[in-house]
């Protein structure tokens, strides 16, 4: 093992046995950070084997896997907040120590305490090659559009701004409004937080755009568009969910013409983010009416596809199908390899970081789910996963709610509002 002391804070290195764990915890280290994703070498000691070392020398762990090519802002900040956290200097590796003095030092170049001309010099005094660290602020600086991610624990979703940086406009993707389902209390701190980074980044809101109508989570976009003014959207087939739902819910008052919505957007519409351009594919299976955003070289695929480690969405659902489905996925993989994905929820395998961004080319190759698949195989994989899985614990406080574009119900004569759901409606029992 190769260590380097970068600092007071943080040493570098390849990989530790675990049986030194407790030596380095005599050294003085107070938490282990593990950069190396699974499985990339035989004699690796992987994972679930660090954190149970780890904790039986009394040092705090993280497990941020990234790959060079790989990383992405959400990477760098949890190394960050593992270095915030910690209680005494951190000893970070990965295969050689290269990724994790990486993310660090891209860390510091974000927040303006270093330059991008002074990190390859950085590494070099310390005996590393970080040529491609600047290789991804290169990269970062022309994204566009620009995309800030909010993720929220309690329900596992991301929230976006995305942003054009030669206007200061944006959109406002799949926004959370907070809610408890112990308690029955509404919150908007989600929202309310999106509304901050706008207003601390100048930007002017220009659209609020769901995916589709979410079983886990109430939509903030009523409430965003209230505060900013901003156009509401979803995709046109939305009306279908409502008639759906509105036998569901015996709701014959509910209207199911998407008036709730400012635009319907149909397969192929286009529209812009500033100066960006943008367009809409249709994506259902795993709602009736999802559909992906496509914005510059960044699509928002809402829940159709997770995160590599984490394969597909449910196809479950009322509506949904595991064959349709696939023939969406396709679609979104038929854009080009660079394009940047960006994922509705991220549920951590393995207790790894929050993660929400990978590319075309990442999911061909990693999602075991798509690798190497075809139709049937996946709809086999899909049925069999889907029956194992209870329905979401919100999906019949939510739905009434987000087929109103996230208007709560209206006040009853006491002032409350008032919730309705129907039991033995759905199948998916926890028991």
């Amino acid at each position: 093992m190769n260590a380097v002391k970068i600092d007071n804070r943080l040493t570098v290195a390849s990989q530790p046995d675990p049986g030194s764990f407790s030596e380095l915890a005599g050294k003085g280290y107070a938490t282990l950070v593990n950069a190396r994703p699974d499985g990339e070498d035989q004699a690796q000691p992987g994972n679930a084997v660090e954190k149970a070392a780890a904790k039986a020398a009394g040092l705090a762990y993280a497990f941020i896997p990234v790959t060079g090519a790989g990383i992405t802002e959400p990477d760098i900040r949890a190394f960050q907040q593992a270095l915030a956290d910690a209680k005494g200097p951190v000893f970070a590796h990965c295969k050689s120590g290269t990724r994790a003095l990486t993310l660090y030092a891209l860390g510091e170049v974000l927040d303006g305490r270093m330059k991008r001309g002074e990190v390859e010099a950085f590494g070099k005094a310390h005996g590393f090659d970080l040529a491609g660290a600047t290789v991804w602020l290169d990269r970062a600086a022309k994204a566009a559009p620009q995309v800030k991610g909010f993720f929220d624990p309690r329900t596992w979703s991301i929230q976006y701004v995305v942003s054009d940086p030669a206007t200061k406009r944006c959109a406002i993707v799949d926004p959370v409004f907070d809610f408890d389902e112990k308690s029955g209390s509404t919150g908007t701190a989600n929202a309310d937080a999106i509304l901050s980074y706008v207003a601390g980044q100048g930007l002017t809101v220009e659209w609020i755009l769901d995916t589709h109508p979410h079983a886990d989570h109430f939509s903030a976009a009523n409430y965003l568009k209230q505060k900013t003014g901003a156009k509401t959207a979803i995709g046109a087939h939305v009306v279908d969910v409502q008639k759906l739902w509105q036998g569901v819910y015996n709701w014959p008052s509910l209207k199911v013409d998407g008036s709730q919505w400012d635009r319907l957007f149909a397969a192929g519409d286009t529209f812009k983010v500033g100066s960006i351009d943008a367009r809409v594919l249709f994506s259902p299976g795993h709602t009736l009416a999802s559909v992906t955003y496509v914005i510059g070289d960044a699509a928002f695929v809402h829940d159709t596809i997770f995160m590599p480690d984490q394969g597909t969405a449910r196809a479950d659902f009322p509506g949904g199908s595991a064959r349709v489905l696939w023939a969406s996925i396709q679609e979104i993989l038929a854009l080009p390899d660079a394009t940047r994905l960006f994922t509705g929820h991220d549920y951590q395998p393995g207790g790894r970081n929050p993660k929400w961004e990978s590319t075309v080319g990442e999911q061909k190759r990693l999602n075991p789910h798509l690798a190497g698949m075809d139709e049937a195989r996946f709809v086999a994989l899909r049925d069999a996963r889907d029956r194992t899985l209870p329905m979401p614990k919100l999906i019949l406080h939510a739905l009434q709610i987000n087929v109103r574009g996230g208007r709560l119900p209206d006040p009853e004569a006491n002032g409350r509002r008032y919730l309705k759901f129907p039991l033995d409606a759905l199948e998916g029992a926890a028991w």
